[in-house]
């Protein structure tokens, strides 16, 4: 799915920040994330250190996905094009305002 959907779509230079799920840490997925993103992937086992929990990451986890599944699932989906056509109304409708002022709050991570 990544290779074939996500990273065709991805601009030119993106970093690219992988979670800790078991199966994505397979050698086959690294090797691509090493070939794909040389030296631009954050998640266990790249060569790019980042900070766990970094308040320039945080706020996409804890806003933005929070925010898209609470809009996303307020309606009935019906079947998967619904599904996709409401993930991309969502994420149209979060504007450049919401998201600077989303950075511009003091997160404490617990």
């Amino acid at each position: 799915m990544l290779q074939l959907y996500a990273v065709p779509q991805f601009p030119e230079g993106v970093i690219f920040e992988q979670d800790g799920a078991p199966p994505h840490y397979g050698n086959i997925v690294r090797e691509f994330l090493d070939t794909t993103f040389p030296q631009r992937w954050i998640g266990r086992g790249a060569v790019m250190a980042w900070p766990p929990r970094s308040p320039d990451i945080t706020p996409l986890r804890f806003y933005l996905w929070g925010y898209v599944k609470q809009h996303v699932y307020s309606e009935r989906i019906d079947d998967i094009n619904h599904l996709k056509q409401r993930i991309t109304d969502v994420i149209h409708s979060v504007t450049p305002d919401v998201l600077t002022r989303v950075w511009g709050k003091n997160w404490t991570i617990v």
